[in-house]
């Protein structure tokens, strides 16, 4: 098994849209896509999630059911994905299980990411590595983001490119041609986005941005949201729902009565747009290239917009460098999970901020 070069991804953002399985061949250096699995949270388990968000009662009992019932829905994703490409489990290294975020706290000392990786193991007959954020924080590191050192290796080049992740956080990795990488979380991505279309027509998402793109963005709201000091802090940085939430919002509403909800999306498009663009020109504004990964690339209104704030670079989604927008962040848990198996680091200090490189998560054997 050691010498296999198959792994499995899983990834659960904090957009809580459900769960990415991606079944990776690193035989060749750079990652193959064998199949590919989205499955949505069922809807019992995704209204937990979101509501272990914030502190409530009985939590440690609910965190331990809801890790329960995450690592069945994980397992089931694997057997999916195996079954579609004809993989056995005794074939595949080991699956990189994320785990679904309640809490990020590193200015705390803590960050949290639940699911029962030894569950998971039992249910999948695979190993699993899990809790690849905390080693990081243990050394004084954000623990986010951690992609920046799989976005060097497959998405480095000769020409200096930033790659943004629009998950429900966004974040943004430097990649200049020569000198350090540098990544950080910029701020929301969509998840007030999806927040205050689910408030306003019960759907998890505003699809193709086409509800936003109907309204007209409020200048003073938009100001309001950009005034927040986490956009003055300088890198390593990172965030999270802790921070942005509806909650957020609603206090930002509330000196301004009697906005449309179709406008309100239509500022929080323009936020999230300008926010990344803000941190783009500030942080890597020499990049010639921005690539889009995430849900956000599925969103025109959103690409529209990025487009026109970053000309004259090129704007394009990560499918242009040969891996689709919807699974890089899946693919990179793969490839954490094989650095952690060799022995070798997965974060990038310069990104993290953490006091040096480490081997990052816990080993479940099957």
């Amino acid at each position: 098994m050691s010498e296999s070069t198959l792994y499995i991804g899983l990834m659960s953002g904090t957009s809580l849209d459900g769960i990415d399985c991606a079944l990776v061949d690193f035989s060749s250096g750079n990652p193959r896509l064998l199949g590919t699995a989205l499955r949505p949270f069922e809807a019992g388990l995704h209204a937990e999630l979101l509501a272990l968000q914030t502190p409530g009662d009985n939590e440690l009992q609910r965190v331990a059911l809801a890790a329960n019932a995450l690592a069945e829905a994980y397992a089931a994703s694997v057997a999916a994905v195996l079954a579609e490409a004809g993989v056995a489990p005794d074939q595949v290294a080991a699956i990189g299980m994320h785990g679904q975020t309640l809490r990020h706290r590193p200015e705390l000392g803590f960050t949290v990411q639940i699911g029962n990786a030894a569950l998971l193991a039992e249910r999948s007959g695979i190993r699993v590595v899990a809790d690849f954020r905390s080693r990081d924080v243990a050394a004084g590191g954000q623990g986010a983001p951690l992609v920046p050192a799989f976005h060097r290796g497959v998405f480095g080049g000769k020409r200096h490119r930033a790659v943004v992740n629009i998950g429900g956080i966004a974040n943004i990795t430097d990649l200049p041609a020569k000198g350090a990488v540098r990544g950080w979380d910029c701020g929301p991505g969509n998840v007030l986005l999806d927040g205050w279309n689910a408030r306003h027509h019960g759907q998890p998402y505003d699809a193709d941005g086409a509800w936003a793109a109907a309204g007209n963005s409020v200048n003073e709201l938009l100001e309001r949201l950009l005034a927040d000091e986490y956009f003055d802090l300088a890198p390593p940085k990172s965030t999270g729902r802790d921070l942005f939430h509806l909650g957020w919002l609603d206090q930002h509403l509330a000196g301004l009565p009697g906005l449309a909800p179709v406008d309100v999306q239509a500022t929080l498009l323009e936020f999230t747009a300008r926010s990344i663009a803000n941190e783009i020109e500030q942080e890597a504004g020499e990049a010639e290239a921005i690539y889009i990964c995430g849900g956000g690339a599925r969103n025109g209104a959103m690409m529209r917009w990025l487009a026109a704030l970053l000309a004259p670079r090129l704007v394009s989604s990560t499918e242009a460098l040969g891996l689709h927008p919807d699974w890089v962040e899946a693919v990179a848990f793969a490839w954490l999970a094989k650095q952690c198996l060799a022995g070798q680091p997965g974060n990038l200090p310069a990104v993290t901020g953490a006091a040096g490189a480490r081997v990052l998560g816990a080993i479940y054997s099957a």
